[in-house]
């Protein structure tokens, strides 16, 4: 492995996990959301992750395992490995409670009126409540860009932005409350763009650990995970805030729009 695409796997994992910080800007900037806009962005990033899983990333963690483990075995653990990721990403996901939970939908101007509801110091818990849960979901998140970049950049590339476009609506979760609790944009902003750094951790982990350990099979078992932690993402939290947030037929055309876009892109680099 060579250190231009260690390099470019780190880099495109840290701009993804850091799109919270725009997230955060546009809460100071922007007074009301346009849900029809988030709605397709918010069904585009599902769409890439789930064609990009079953399409190309499960295939190429299967071909991995059978290479190393034989036709049978390796099509079981490849399956295996697949679901232990939604497994995974569905044990986090659970032990984060909802209040606090990044991806339950909020629009700025809702965000806007916790000050009327909560006291202070309610705002204030909520908020790095929400950093904490950012930082939990984004770790194995920076874990599957990092390594679909490592595979092939031309498939870690529409991950991170795919990735980076969901980030956005959690810098908001965690900025507004964090403001009206302590009155200061510098703060509310830092602990917000601070919590994607979890993202770029995922990847550095990923380097440290699996790195000296990366055979095929190894690799084949990691790559089926990280589909299933994909999958798991568009499903549980991508799709349903996308039509929370706009109309249900928005949200499938940019599940569409995001379909055919990875599809087009996965051609052009044959």
């Amino acid at each position: 492995m060579d250190v231009n695409s260690i390099l470019l796997a780190l880099g495109l994992t840290a701009l993804a996990g850091l799109s919270t910080g725009i997230g955060s800007a546009l809460a100071f900037f922007v007074r009301r959301t346009n849900p029809r806009m988030l709605s397709l962005s918010l069904g585009f990033s599902a769409g890439v992750m789930i064609y990009v899983s079953f399409v190309e990333i499960m295939p190429k963690a299967r071909e991995s395992l059978q290479s190393g483990m034989g036709d049978i075995p390796g099509a079981w653990v490849a399956v295996g490995a697949f679901f232990a990721g939604m497994a995974l990403i569905g044990i986090i996901d659970k032990l984060i409670p909802a209040y606090e939970n990044p991806h339950e939908a909020h629009r700025i101007e809702d965000l806007g009126r916790e000050k009327q509801k909560l006291e202070y110091a309610d705002l204030y818990k909520t908020g790095v409540l929400t950093a904490l849960a950012i930082a939990v979901h984004n770790f194995p998140e920076g874990l599957a860009t990092f390594v679909a970049t490592l595979e092939d950049p031309g498939l870690g590339i529409p991950i991170a932005l795919a990735i980076a476009i969901h980030n956005i609506p959690e810098g908001v979760a965690v900025s507004v409350p964090l403001y009206y609790a302590t009155g200061s944009r510098k703060k509310a902003f830092t602990l917000s763009f601070l919590s994607g750094l979890a993202e770029p951790a995922g990847a550095l982990v990923g380097f440290i650990f699996l790195m000296p350990f990366l055979n095929p099979v190894t690799f084949g078992g990691v790559f089926a995970g990280v589909a299933g932690i994909m999958v798991f993402i568009s499903l549980d939290e991508l799709l349903p805030s996308a039509e929370e947030y706009g109309e249900h037929h928005l949200a499938i055309i940019g599940l569409i729009a995001g379909m055919a876009v990875m599809a087009l892109s996965l051609l052009s680099f044959l």
